[in-house]
């Protein structure tokens, strides 16, 4: 079996599997359970030295095509439980689960001897590391923390220099993905001193609006507040986040991915991508603790498919093939290509190229054939073919199509070198260049 225990900034845990800093990790009983169920590691929900007063109604979700939570809004604070309950819980997990990694995930206002107290007081009950919360968006920035501290660099160079004068255990700031620039953050936290990075957080957002009532979602008396959006709608932004950290040379330190994962490929993906560790949140608070089988079924499965013994065989081999626009190949090309046999003749594929893109789909009325699906009405049926001479390989025919492996992408031999953009631009330079006629020239 592959080894899938880790070592994250000093800190050991079974597997890469982790529960966020988010109502799951809000008790002792949570974590517990939690730890008992396979989950390697956790990051206990923000402190705070005073407990505040949640809304009620709190979450909103976007459903899609059936599909239930596709993404998912809050409007939730920090914990609503003392500081002194949550440590002792804190110690008493950590004593029963020794072998776990357990992050707590705090906040506080900007003054250095809050900070101090706080760290303080979290490494004393047994922490193995915290987590400066830098990127909550809502309720918590209206007060000076949380994703206002996270877009300043200023603010986010000092505080975690503040938490680091103090701290006996690894010090990691979870950003918020609410910047033009996240590596702008990320630096000034190591900057500051930071010994890991953890994100994304929620992304700002507004829900939606009912219909019927006009109140906005979620409603609060009948008013609502923009929130945090996560689930597996976010993936793909938490993806282009980590991976710009885990290539930018300043950051250089280890990364705790979060955004979206569900299934073991989601979190192969951000590990891929430079993510030391994975943070789950919204899958578990859709269904269960009982998901991490099946991520560490899955994730071992493929390691060794792969021939990986261990998480660092693969931790971010995808990293390098991320490059910028400018860098990629322009005369590589592939074409769209429909296998006949599987098509079911939707005409979705056509629908798409005609009308939303370059018009390289035939559409013709052939009579039924052996070895393809019969038609209906008059024994005749709608036959899509790629004009592979237009076609500019787009992928979107592909995308569309409800049967798996119906089209392909192949690729075409022009015979024609590596050219990016930015070497045909340095090409055209040279000759403008060439044509500049010597000083004194006649």
């Amino acid at each position: 079996m592959p080894d899938l225990s880790v070592e994250f900034r000093g800190v050991k845990a079974p597997n890469p599997f982790w529960l966020a800093s988010a109502p799951p990790t809000n008790s002792e009983y949570q974590v517990r359970r939690a730890f008992d169920a396979g989950w390697g590691g956790a990051v206990w929900k923000t402190l705070g030295f005073e407990p505040i007063v949640n809304v009620s109604s709190r979450y909103g979700a976007i459903d899609f095509e059936g599909r239930k939570v596709v993404g998912l809004n809050n409007i939730e604070l920090i914990t609503d439980r003392t500081l002194d309950v949550n440590l002792a819980e804190i110690a008493r997990v950590k004593k029963a689960h020794p072998k776990h990694a357990l992050f707590v995930s705090l906040m506080v206002e900007s003054r250095r001897e809050a900070w101090h107290e706080i760290v303080k007081r979290t490494q004393d009950a047994g922490a193995d590391g915290i987590e400066l919360n830098f990127g909550c968006p809502h309720g918590m920035s209206e007060r000076g923390m949380g994703s206002a501290v996270g877009q300043v660099p200023e603010y986010a160079r000092m505080i975690t220099g503040w938490a680091k004068e103090v701290a006996t255990v690894p010090v990691m700031v979870k950003l918020t993905p609410n910047v033009a620039d996240v590596t702008a953050i990320g630096r000034a936290a190591v900057e500051g001193g930071a010994d890991a990075l953890s994100l994304i957080n929620t992304i700002n957002s507004v829900m939606g609006v009912d219909l019927e009532t006009l109140a906005p979602k979620p409603s609060v008396g009948g008013y609502g507040s923009h929130g945090g959006y996560c689930g597996p709608a976010v993936k793909p932004i938490a993806l282009n986040m980590v991976s710009s950290l885990a290539k930018d040379p300043r950051v250089g330190v280890p990364i705790s991915g979060i955004g979206g994962i569900e299934t073991w490929q989601d979190a192969a993906e951000f590990l891929l991508l430079g993510a030391g560790s994975v943070q789950v949140c919204t899958a578990v608070m859709h269904r269960g603790f009982r998901i991490v089988d099946g991520l560490i079924d899955g994730l071992s499965g493929w390691m060794r498919s792969k021939g990986f013994g261990r998480i660092g065989d693969f931790a971010g081999k995808s990293v390098p093939r991320l490059k910028p626009w400018g860098e990629l190949d322009l005369n590589y090309k592939v074409v769209a290509e429909i296998d006949q046999a599987k098509c079911i003749h939707c005409g979705l594929c056509y629908v798409a190229c005609e009308d939303g893109c370059h018009q390289s789909i035939r559409w013709e009325r052939e009579p039924a054939q052996v070895g393809i699906r019969p038609g209906v009405g008059d024994g005749s049926l709608n036959v899509f073919t790629i004009e592979q001479d237009s076609c500019v390989g787009c992928n979107m025919c592909s995308l569309v199509c409800p049967v798996e492996g119906c089209i392909a992408m192949k690729p075409v031999d022009r015979g024609l070198a590596p050219m990016s953009w930015n070497q045909y631009q340095a090409m055209l330079a040279e000759e403008r260049v060439a044509k500049i006629e010597p000083p004194g020239h006649a």
